[in-house]
Order: structure tokens, then sequence, then C-alpha cells
């Protein structure tokens, strides 16, 4: 019985594809080898852009920060461009706080250096240090300490402000709680003097 043309066609291109199709796969592969891009080590993504070596010698953290709550109820969050360790407890630059007091009042607190000392649990604020209050005034002085056990602000030395009512010059500024349920206080004394500028 003589096979159909039909189907002795349709064997004759199956023997034909099972040699064809490996061979097209093989040129395909060796293409890829052939004409693939050369890698350069160069070219790798960096994964770290700082000097391993100079973290090894001078230890420090960049975009560092802390956040802890007085035992009155205040947050204070500091964060900085770099924090160091120190014996004392550590040191930042270029500083930037919030403390934010139960009733919701901020005060903001901005200096180009920091030093935290954990015995006596005070951070002091240095260089170029300024204090926004929430009552509007303006505050600059040689430095700031802020408590952080309690809610406590104290500037070192005279301070300069300018707010709602003029410019305002005195020896001393301390933010303060008021006894235990009073309320949160600022208070300038010493040599206090106010140049009156209603329209401010």
């Amino acid at each position: 019985m003589a096979i159909p043309r039909r189907d002795l066609w349709h064997t004759r291109l199956v023997s034909v594809l099972k040699v064809l199709l490996p061979l097209i796969a093989l040129v395909l592969l060796s293409t890829l080898f052939l004409f693939s891009r050369k890698i350069n080590p160069e070219d790798a993504i960096p994964y770290a852009t700082v000097d391993v070596a100079d973290r090894l010698r001078d230890p420090k953290m960049t975009d560092a920060g802390f956040a802890g709550m007085t035992s009155d109820g205040a947050s204070l969050t500091v964060t900085a461009n770099e924090a160091k360790p120190t014996a004392a407890g550590g040191t930042m630059k270029r500083v930037l706080g919030t403390l934010q007091t139960p009733d919701g009042a901020k005060t903001e607190l901005v200096s180009n250096d920091l030093a935290l000392d954990t015995a006596t649990k005070v951070i002091e604020l240095s260089n170029g240090a300024e204090l926004q209050s929430p009552t509007g005034y303006l505050i600059q002085a040689q430095g700031f300490g802020v408590a952080t056990a309690n809610t406590r602000v104290e500037s070192r030395g005279p301070i300069n402000a300018t707010g709602p009512g003029g410019q305002l010059t005195a020896d001393h500024m301390l933010l303060s709680k008021q006894g235990g349920a009073g309320p949160y206080l600022l208070v300038f004394n010493g040599k206090v003097r106010l140049l009156y500028q209603p329209n401010r």
C-alpha cells in the first residue's frame, strides 16, 4: 500500500526541522557570546561613597538623629548632618531640633554644633544657636542648654530677640514648665530692654 503524498511531505518536513531547529538555536547562542558587550568593572554601581579607612580612623554617622520624651510629657527630636560619639556622650554638626510640649506648642532649635552630656542629661547648642518660640520670637544667643529629662531650655549668656512686639535684649532667657500643673513660660530676665515696634 502506497503512502499518500501529503503524509510523506509531512514526514520529511518533521525530519528536516529536527535537524534545522537545534542548529538555529546553536547559531543564536553563539552570536550572543560573539557580539556581547565586554563588562567594564569601573561601571559597577558604587555601593558606598564614603572613605572606609577614614571612617575607621574617625567614627561618625551621617544624617543622624535622636528623639526622646521628657518627664512632663514634652517630645524632643534632634537631627544633624553628622554625629560622633565621645566619652561624655557625643557631638553633632548642623543641628535642627524641635521641642513640642503637651499643649501642642513647638519650639524650633538651630545650631551648627551640639554637645550631648549623658551624665548631666543636657545638650549644649552653640555656634550660631537660634531658638524660634511658638509665640513668634526668634532668639539668638551664644548657646542654649536643653535638658533631656525635663522641659528646660536656658540661654548661655545674653540674648537678642525679634518678635511681635519689636526687638528685645536680655541677660538671660529661660523656657520651662511652671510648677507641677502650671503652664510653659518663656521668661526674659536680667537687664531686659524692649524696642517697641507695634507694626511688626
